[in-house]
Formats: structure tokens, C-alpha cells, sequence
């Protein structure tokens, strides 16, 4: 109770503080504009679907190397696993899996880069790693099925990582350096370039940490660069490039420590984008590839007996996406588009010590969908909106998936949302083909989510909540079974979940704000990763030249472990980042996390760190 009290309290004075006569702060919440619940940039309002918004500002001022811990932080009914200080690995006992309302680990959830998807080729799964701060201007969470507009994958929900901008005429140059607890150090350097009609950002990241047990180190390299340029008021043609290297260990579960399980993982994505403006019409063209090599030593267990092979494997997944909305009538937006993706790779196990190398896999598929998205405001208080795919996979067939939805504007600046949208996943070429289980007979998962939501802006938008209600079931999942003795792949997999989630912003004073989000999740199966209740409570404070920045986040009924050896974790989070001013373009911060030195575990066998602290510098100019 004193652990609790404590943080509580620091909170409640820091907004009880009286307010200085200084610079005010942008305020922090939700963004009015987006543009992953459609093709085209809409206003949050007009749309049936549930979005959160994480701004520019709430992204940077947590400090955090990854954009996953402020998505898990800000956005309700999102869970990301995880197990250290830094890194969240790939193969056996990684972490990174994202959950929306409890649909979500390997391939269930959708990662976008400005709209275009990024996942393995052979795996179907995102690479949480590769999605740094550094390259984000903001990040928008879809809650619940996308698959109407986004196909495969999009089943849970999506994520879409919007990329930095450069308005302004000029040259800006942002650099970021932090060292602190086991040995871990990031720092990144951010420069932004406009001239006319052409713009430029180029970024170079890079992170590094002993880890918090023996034989968890981890490092990686990123390098992001985006070219733009108007070719008139109309259009823009732009480009950019994502890599990354990262080098991950995994030491295993505490109870049964691995020795030599080593990961070097390089990641890279391209993507050139023709995009046009009409006001009336808009619309764009892009073209994108993504590419993975990944080598693995998958280590062994005290007594075993070292690896003789590596695996590796290089995948890739690429295609084009074609759309454009147009105002038919007054009220009205139809965005129609085409997607294709093309996707796969090949995989070896390779002798460590030189020799012939083994091919488990070489396979490639392809993914061809048309959509179409209507849109009518009726009247000046009620929106419909309605939409249909058609989806085929060259492997598991064809899909149809609707959506439908219904907004009403009421009085005093609220809204009441309902929508019913279909959601659906192939099958990955891993559960098709690869290892003991694979069945190359599988179907199509599928699920249906019921939802209504209602929202309301108060004092001039200074306070915005949010409180939404669902219920969804998905059947045909893939689930690994013993089959005449045998493990196999099988669509034989049920989910049936119901929840409520919450958030409220309000921004006190000039610069005082305080936000909060609640989630509530009832599972009639227990799945893992997927807490019954999480809670946070943050707030963001500036009085002269110091910024304090402080949340506390509450996880219970999170399971880590399901069936017959059942495990749940309960437990209270507490971070803090103080920044101080020394100049204008100079700041000093130190941060803390897990300030209450809590004992827990995200997966399963991995203690997470206790308390650590950073101590960094940002600089721009």
C-alpha cells in the first residue's frame, strides 16, 4: 500500500502545483486528423471506428529508443510482451508481440509504415525492433478488425507508424545521447532538410545494452531517409528507406538458462510514393519492398550439447497499393483501391563448422484484393459508412469481408459510434510448410467484432474522454494438435472476448495535463499476453526551465502461462523523466522506470529488470 501511495501522491501535488506564468506546452491528445481508419485524411469524428493517437510530442518527451512502450502506455486494450531493459528479439522466447483486446501475437496484428504493411515474409509476423522513435511523427492505433481496408493480418487491429515531416522552410538538426543501468546506451541524430519545393530527413539511431542477466546483451544500428518533392500544389513524389541490424541473446527461462542462443537480425524496407491532392479527390500510388536475413543459433541447455547448424533464412514481402477517394456529392467520399503483395522467402539450416547446407523452405505466394469505402453524412448529425473486400490468397482462396458503421454527432461536442467489421488472417507460410506441424490444408482465420463507443470534448476540447464498449468472436484459428500421435497445424481454434475500455485527457492549466486510460477484458478462454484489467495514470507538467513527466501503470490478470500450469502476474508500474532546460536548444533529462522496484514477469521464466535509471542530453538546432 505504501508502494501505491507514494507515486499517487506525487502526482496529485505535482497537479495541484500552482501553474507558472511561462511558455505554454502544446497540449497533449488525441489528433483531429487521420488517415489509418481510410485511405484519405479524415477527421476521427466522421468515422465508426475506434482510434488513438500518439503525437510527436508524447512520443519524444518518454525518451524511449522503440515507439511499443508509449503505444502500451498511452492506448487502452493495446499489450506489448516484453523481457529487459532494451531489445525485444526474434525466435523462441522473444517478446514484442502486440495485443489488441486480447487477438494479437504472431500474425494477428497489422504493422504499417505510412500506410503500407511490414511484416516477415515467411513468418507473417511484425519485427517490433524495427519501429524506432526517431522516424515517427505520429502513431495511430486502429482498435479492432482492419482487414476491410488493410486484408490479412489486420484481424486484431492495426498500427501505423506516420513518418517525420519537414514544413518548414530551412535546415533542423535534432540529436539525442543517454546512457544508464547495465551498461545500456542509445543515442540517435535526426536531420531535417526543406528548400522550395524538395525536403529531406535522414536519420542514424543506435542502441546497446549488457541486459540485466548473464548472456542478455543486446545492439542495433538503424538508418531511416526520406526524400520529397512537390512536383506542383497537387503533387508529391516521395521516397524512403528503413534498415536495421540488430544482434539479440536470449538467455532462456531462469529456471533452464540457454547458452549460445545468438540472433543477428538485418532488416531493410523501401517504398516510392506517388500521392495526389485534389481536395475534392485524392489518392496515391506505392510501390514498397520489405527484406529480412535473419541467422539464429538456437542455442542449448545446461548439460546439452552445443548446435552444430545455424539457421537462416532471407524473406521478403513486397507489392504495390493504389487508391483514391473523391467527393462524389456534397457529404459524400467513396475511396475504391487495388492491392497487391507478393511474399516469402527461403530457409536453411547451414553447418557451423562448414559444409552442405540444408533447405527447409523455398516458397513464395501471392495476395491480390479491391476494396471500396463509402462514406455519407445524411444529415449535420449522423454519418453512415459502408465498405466490402475482396480478397484472394493463392494459397487459402477467397475472402469477402464487410464493414458498417454508424456515427451520430450529438449536442455539447460528443459522439455516439457503432460499427460491425470482419476480420481475417491467412495462413503463413510457416504453418503451411515449415516443421513437423505444418498443413498445407488450412483455411482462412476469421472473426467478427460488435462495438459502440461515445466520446465527448469539454471546456473548449481542454478535456476529452472516451468510453467504448465490444464484443468479438473469431473461429477457424490455427492451433497446433496431436494427431495420431503426431503434432499438426488445424484450424480447430475459438476466441470469444468482451471488454470496455476508457481514456480521458485534460489539460489543466497552460502547461499542466494529466491523462488516463482503463481497460477491462474478459476472456471466456485465458489467453497469454492478454491482462484482464490495465490502468495508467500519467501526467505532464512544466514550470520554467523543468518538465516532469510521470505515469503509473497498473497490469492484474495477466496471464503468462495458461492450462493446466496456469500463471498470472499482477503488478504496479511507476516511471518518471525530469528534464531540465539549460539553454535554448539544450536540454538535460534523467529518467527512471520501475521506480518502485516491483517483481514481475511479461513472459513467462523472464524476471524484468527493477529499477533503472537514464541520464541523457537532446540538443537541436
Amino acid at each position: 500500500m505504501k508502494r501505491l501511495i507514494i507515486p499517487l501522491f506525487a502526482i496529485i501535488m505535482t497537479c495541484q502545483t500552482m501553474h507558472a506564468q511561462n511558455d505554454s506546452i502544446k497540449s497533449i491528445g488525441l489528433n483531429e486528423i487521420t488517415v489509418t481508419g481510410t485511405r484519405n485524411e479524415t477527421e476521427i469524428r466522421n468515422l465508426p471506428v475506434t482510434i488513438s493517437v500518439i503525437n510527436r510530442q508524447q512520443l519524444s518527451q518518454e525518451n524511449n529508443l522503440n515507439i511499443l512502450p508509449s503505444v502500451s502506455q498511452y492506448v487502452p486494450g493495446v499489450f506489448v510482451t516484453d523481457r529487459g531493459i532494451l531489445g525485444y528479439g526474434v525466435s523462441t522466447n522473444s517478446s514484442g508481440s502486440i495485443k489488441i483486446r486480447g487477438i494479437g501475437s504472431m500474425a494477428n496484428m497489422l504493422v504499417l509504415i505510412d500506410g503500407l504493411p511490414q511484416y516477415a515474409g515467411l513468418y507473417g509476423h511484425p519485427i517490433a525492433d524495427v519501429y524506432q522513435t526517431m522516424m515517427a511523427e505520429k502513431v495511430e492505433v486502429l482498435r479492432g478488425p482492419a482487414s476491410m481496408i488493410y486484408g490479412s493480418n489486420a484481424m486484431g487491429g492495426v498500427l501505423n507508424i506516420v513518418t517525420r515531416r519537414m514544413q518548414e522552410q530551412g535546415l533542423k538538426t535534432d540529436i539525442s545521447l543517454q546512457g544508464g543501468s547495465y551498461g545500456t546506451f542509445e543515442g540517435n541524430v535526426i536531420n531535417r532538410f526543406r528548400k522550395d519545393k524538395f525536403s529531406s530527413i535522414l536519420g542514424f539511431n543506435y542502441g546497446r545494452t549488457d541486459g540485466h542477466r548473464k548472456d542478455m546483451d543486446f545492439d542495433q544500428f538503424s538508418g531511416f531517409i526520406k526524400l520529397s518533392y512537390d512536383i506542383n500544389k497537387f503533387w508529391n513524389l516521395n521516397s524512403d528507406v528503413n534498415i536495421s541490424h540488430f544482434n539479440s541473446q536470449n538467455p532462456g527461462e531462469i529456471s533452464s538458462h540457454i547458452f549460445d542462443n545468438i540472433m543477428h537480425v538485418t532488416r531493410g524496407m523501401a517504398a516510392l510514393n506517388l500521392v495526389n491532392d485534389y481536395k475534392r479527390t485524392s489518392g496515391a500510388v506505392r510501390i514498397f519492398y520489405n527484406w529480412g536475413h535473419h541467422k539464429i543459433n538456437d542455442g542449448y541447455k545446461e548439460g546439452g550439447t552445443p548446435r552444430t547448424n545455424y539457421y537462416l533464412h532471407d524473406d521478403l514481402m513486397g507489392g504495390v497499393s493504389i487508391y483514391q477517394s473523391a467527393s462524389l456529392f456534397k457529404g459524400n467520399t467513396l475511396t475504391v483501391g487495388f492491392d497487391y503483395q507478393h511474399f516469402g522467402g527461403n530457409a536453411w539450416n547451414e553447418p557451423i563448422n562448414g559444409g552442405d547446407k540444408t533447405v527447409i523452405i523455398d516458397k513464395t505466394q501471392d495476395e491480390t484484393a479491391a476494396y471500396a469505402d463509402f462514406r455519407q453524412i445524411l444529415t449535420s448529425y449522423l454519418t453512415v459508412d459502408a465498405g466490402i473486400r475482396i480478397d484472394n490468397h493463392s494459397q487459402s482462396g477467397t475472402q469477402i469481408i464487410p464493414q458498417g458503421g454508424l456515427t451520430l454527432l450529438l449536442p455539447y461536442e460528443s459522439e455516439l459510434r457503432a460499427v460491425i467489421s470482419k476480420g481475417f488472417r491467412n495462413p503463413t507460410i510457416r504453418e503451411l510448410y515449415m516443421y513437423a506441424p505444418a498443413n498445407d490444408k488450412l483455411k482462412a482465420e476469421k472473426l467478427m467484432n460488435y462495438e459502440l463507443s461515445y466520446k465527448q470534448r469539454l471546456l473548449n476540447n481542454r478535456l476529452r474522454y472516451g468510453l467504448n464498449v465490444f464484443y468479438l468472436k473469431a473461429d477457424n484459428l490455427i492451433e497446433t494438435a496431436m494427431i495420431d500421435g503426431k503434432p499438426r497445424n488445424i484450424n480447430t481454434g475459438e476466441i470469444e472476448n468482451w471488454g470496455i475500455e476508457g481514456e480521458i485527457f485534460f489539460n489543466l492549466y497552460r502547461n499542466l495535463n494529466i491523462n488516463a486510460n482503463y481497460s477491462y477484458l474478459h476472456m471466456k478462454n485465458p489467453l497469454i499476453a492478454a491482462p484482464e484489467h490495465k490502468f495508467y495514470l500519467g501526467g505532464h507538467y512544466k514550470i520554467k526551465d523543468f518538465t516532469i513527466t510521470s505515469g503509473l501503470q497498473y497490469v492484474a490478470g495477466l496471464y503468462t502461462t495458461v492450462g493446466s500450469s496456469e500463471n498470472k502476474e499482477n503488478f504496479l508500474l511507476w516511471n518518471m523523466n525530469l528534464d531540465y532546460r539549460i539553454m535554448k536548444g539544450l536540454h538535460v533529462f534523467v529518467k527512471g522506470e520501475n521506480l518502485l522496484d516491483r517483481k514481475y514477469e511479461i513472459n513467462y521464466g523472464f524476471p524484468m529488470p527493477g529499477a533503472t535509471f537514464m541520464v541523457g542530453i537532446n540538443t537541436s538546432f
